[in-house]
């Protein structure tokens, strides 16, 4: 295993493993869903209204995948960073959006109260704005900020990765959770992710450098860690 592998994969791979948990079930809801099963009770939300469900279940493979792949610095000096993001943020935008539409038109079961609903309201509407604001800051040549922006969405679009882990704590600890438990462990799920993402944006702002003026001050980086002076990310 080379050196450049260590420093540079290991938080992708990290990712792509977390992920797993969303795209294994997005596969096995689209098959489900492709296998034309019997409405039941459980099913038959998705089974009437398939749209939305279909695009949560497209948005989170890409956006699950080629978001991890994103966090490769060897892969953001290429163009293929550039190409993938083109990708990367409609589908984030798929999954914010059809989470929103199914919270606000399908019928949830009833261990998912309102008081959930108002939680996945809140987490795909703030997912949005982060996508918003991040494609803004691209598109002005303000690199940081896009991928703060961007490190946001993507731990609020991999909550189902953490949530994996909270509920199967609980469940180990204390048992299945009642409707109360299982709102907060979702919620947890969603802000540790967000703290994780506020921890690595920190790590990562740059730093002023000494001696350069105030037309020179740092304002973002290359999108491989190198700065880049205010006079050169305020042109294009």
């Amino acid at each position: 295993m080379t050196s450049s592998w260590k420093s540079q994969w290991p938080a992708p791979a990290g990712l792509i493993v977390l992920s797993l948990v969303p795209v294994i079930a997005a596969f096995v809801r689209g098959a489900e869903l492709a296998s034309r099963p019997e409405v039941t009770p459980d099913n038959a939300r998705f089974v009437t209204a398939p749209l939305p469900i279909v695009l949560h279940i497209v948005g989170s493979i890409l956006f699950s995948v080629l978001g991890a792949l994103q966090f490769a610095p060897s892969l953001r000096r290429r163009r293929w960073h550039r190409y993938a993001g083109r990708l990367v943020v409609p589908s984030g935008i798929a999954v914010a959006g059809s989470g929103l539409w199914m919270t606000l038109t399908y019928a949830m079961p009833p261990i998912e109260d309102s008081g959930l609903s108002v939680i996945r309201v809140v987490v795909s509407t703030g997912m949005l704005l982060c996508l918003v604001l991040g494609f803004v800051a691209v598109r002005r040549r303000d690199f940081t900020t896009h991928r703060a922006w961007m490190m946001r969405a993507y731990a609020l679009g991999l909550g189902a990765g953490t949530q994996a882990f909270t509920f199967g704590f609980w469940t180990v600890a204390v048992g299945e959770p009642g409707v109360g438990a299982y709102a907060l462990l979702m919620l947890a799920a969603w802000l540790i992710n967000l703290a994780v993402a506020e921890w690595f944006i920190a790590r990562r702002k740059p730093r002023r450098l000494a001696g350069l003026s105030g037309s020179g001050e740092i304002t973002g980086d290359a999108g491989d860690g190198r700065p880049v002076p205010r006079s050169t990310a305020s042109r294009g």
